[in-house]
């Protein structure tokens, strides 16, 4: 692999990292809330359903999204709670990753389209799921993460590669090129959430190397 995507990634978590450190919990809830209300808007709801890759590869990340937003305003006593039963991020990963493998069944996606209660638990678990990567992703350390991406990133390789060669339509609502184009995107995603994962290692390495020099020459007499 080139490192070029990887320094660029690097950057990128750099720009987001910096970003973060400017924008308070309560300016990222407001986004949260303006995000969640935009994916209410029926119009909006409407075009993102109306296509397979749309639903699954822009729909599912905007509901995470808003999710991951709106904890930010969590109370610490609220988050402290949540930590006795989420011992190193590993509940809330597990949590998210099964509610994630569940919303991918072809069989699931219809139900949605033609059922409100269960659209609405599919919202409200990826609401969930957005909370709980957040809340969990920093506490898992680098070995659970490392665990999860590496369970659910083939996972999401191969349910895409079945998409692009099955013949026949898993999901009734869509045409076979839509379900193709979408094997595409999941592959391309799990491939570049790789990528970005790896670069996230390298700048926290690359993060804790500096700080440890600075530390060095502030400590020489």
């Amino acid at each position: 692999m080139s490192a070029r995507p990887l320094r660029a990634a690097v950057a990128a978590m750099s720009t987001i990292s910096a970003i973060r450190a400017h924008t308070t919990p309560q300016r990222q809830a407001w986004v949260g809330a303006a995000l969640l209300g935009l994916l209410l808007v029926p119009a909006v709801r409407q075009w993102l359903t109306a296509s397979m890759w749309r639903h699954m590869v822009l729909q599912f990340p905007l509901w995470m999204l808003a999710g991951a937003w709106l904890v930010a305003v969590l109370p610490p006593t609220a988050r402290a709670r949540v930590a006795r039963w989420n011992a190193y991020g590993i509940s809330g990963l597990v949590g998210a990753g099964a509610a994630l493998a569940v919303l991918m069944v072809p069989r699931v996606l219809d139900l949605v389209l033609v059922s409100a209660p269960v659209e609405a638990a599919k919202c409200a678990a990826l609401l969930l799921a957005g909370a709980g990567l957040r809340l969990s992703w920093r506490a898992a350390g680098l070995v659970v993460q490392g665990f999860f991406l590496g369970n659910m990133l083939p996972m999401t390789a191969v349910v895409g590669q079945l998409y692009i060669d099955s013949p026949l339509r898993l999901c009734n609502a869509y045409l076979l090129d839509d379900q193709a184009r979408l094997g595409a995107w999941l592959v391309t995603a799990a491939a570049l959430l790789a990528v970005g994962w790896l670069a996230q290692v390298a700048w926290w390495v690359v993060r804790r190397e500096a700080l440890v020099m600075q530390a060095a020459r502030t400590a020489r007499p």
